[in-house]
């Protein structure tokens, strides 16, 4: 039994920084990526330890992580639920594509590893679900208006497991969601129905379809620019979870959402931006949206994410960042925008989980000349060497690597590289790391021998026509 009572949220006061509601309790001897049955905190009950409540916006991380998981922890509840036994009303899904789908996880992960705000094992988990998972039965996409007049207040008493609550038994509250959010309703309402819709959204795979073919996205995305805060967060976060579907992530594309989510990302509480960084990643899945995004001017508060966001924020601003600069003009909006400067300082940040992503995206920057005309400038050979001499074995992987791409096609840096006292540290690497590791190392001591094969030759070349005269 769950009550919603604690998704009604008060307005904050002035200077507050509200955070959404706290996530449901996980049941005893459960996994933290299962499914869990409660839509919202219980009510406290005599002799029960009272729900926590919300924190502000400068709560710790650890507050702001019981808002909503990771990206990675929403794809992994949605294999959990998509392995356990087929629900009747589910989407069809082939295991074909649910395999693709976690090879794509496997991969981000591994370039992005520990990007789960719960240290366990992502990549494994991933496996074990995406070969558990199998198709469901394919429903309707139509959902029954008659059945829409509910009274939201009876999900107090719902039970939202799926064996509990099946899908014909959430739709009516589902659709009474909905109503809430048009246009005519009164604010308190429109932000209690997106808490609702957000949290629904949550966990189930299959009622985040429903929500999809609702009408739910089109009403969302106007609350994106509210000035209630609370109202924006839950509207950002909800998108969020309804993006992990892969087809509503068209259906909020078409509905306008990318400028608006933008704007919450400069704009909302702290929160707010770290979903809608998540939120744009999401999106970014779809390749045609990667120039949109940028266009509509997300790099910029993305790198002010990597200067002064949490450590989460920093990790969800990376990981957005990496994706999007794909796109060869948001390398150069990144530029830009400032991003290197940050970046180096994010390489000395040891054990934060921010200094092999920053890497990574350093090394991302370092393909087009700006960006490594910058790295240089902003101190980035220096920093990237010491990481080879000191750092761990995964992170000296990542700095030969953005060290190559800083190198191959530019001599001038090469010679930055040997005067910094590189030689050492690459040889040491080519004979001790791992088998990337070693390669890479071995290459870029190539592009070195022949750089200071190079100036031998210049400088023979010069002597010879001093004595000549």
């Amino acid at each position: 039994m769950v009550s919603l009572a604690g998704s009604q949220i008060p307005s904050p006061s002035p200077g507050q920084s509200p955070c959404a509601a706290a996530g449901p309790l996980r049941r005893p001897g459960r996994s933290m990526r299962t499914i869990r049955s409660a839509l919202l905190q219980p009510d406290s009950a005599p002799g029960s330890p009272a729900a926590p409540r919300d924190g502000g916006g400068d709560a710790g991380d650890s507050d702001i992580e019981n808002l909503t998981d990771s990206v990675i922890d929403f794809h992994l509840s949605e294999l959990a639920s998509t392995a356990g036994p087929a629900h009747p009303a589910a989407v069809a899904k082939s295991s074909s594509a649910i395999n693709a789908a976690a090879t794509e996880l496997l991969e981000l992960s591994r370039d992005f590893s520990d990007y789960s705000s719960f240290n366990s094992d992502i990549s494994g988990e991933l496996e074990r679900l995406a070969m558990a998972a199998a198709g469901a039965a394919p429903r309707s996409d139509a959902p029954d208006p008659a059945r829409a007049a509910v009274d939201l207040n009876d999900l107090e008493s719902m039970d939202l497991l799926p064996d509990a609550a099946p899908l014909e038994r959430v739709e009516p509250f589902v659709l009474a969601c909905v109503q809430a959010l048009g246009p005519d309703a009164a604010p308190d309402a429109r932000r209690a129905a997106a808490a609702r819709i957000r949290l629904l959204a949550k966990h189930r795979s299959d009622i985040r379809d429903l929500i999809g073919v609702s009408g739910a996205i089109p009403a969302l995305v106007p609350l994106l620019r509210s000035t209630d805060p609370v109202a924006q967060e839950n509207a950002v976060t909800a998108l969020l979870n309804l993006s992990l579907e892969e087809r509503n992530r068209s259906a909020i594309t078409s509905a306008g959402a990318i400028k608006p989510l933008v704007y919450a990302l400069r704009t909302g509480t702290t929160a707010a931006k770290q979903n809608a960084a998540c939120a744009l990643l999401s999106l970014s899945g779809i390749e045609e949206n990667r120039a949109t995004i940028g266009a509509c001017g997300a790099i910029p508060p993305l790198v002010a994410l990597l200067s002064a966001g949490s450590t989460r924020g920093k990790k969800d601003a990376l990981t957005t960042l990496y994706r999007l600069c794909s796109a060869r003009r948001n390398k150069e909006r990144a530029v830009s925008a400032g991003a290197i400067v940050p970046l180096v300082h994010l390489i000395g940040e040891r054990g934060s989980g921010t200094c092999e992503k920053a890497m990574v995206v350093l090394g991302s920057l370092a393909g087009i000349a700006e960006g490594r005309e910058a790295v240089v400038e902003a101190g980035g050979i220096p920093a990237l060497v010491e990481t080879i001499e000191d750092g761990p074995a995964k992170e000296k992987e990542f700095a030969v690597v953005a060290l190559l791409q800083l190198c191959s096609d530019c001599p001038h840096n090469r010679a930055l590289l040997v005067r910094e006292g590189a030689i050492p540290p690459l040889v040491a690497l080519s004979q001790s790391g791992s088998a990337r590791a070693k390669h890479k190392a071995e290459t870029l001591l190539g592009y070195l021998r022949e750089q200071r094969q190079g100036v031998g030759c210049r400088a023979g070349s010069v002597a010879a026509t001093s004595l000549a005269r």
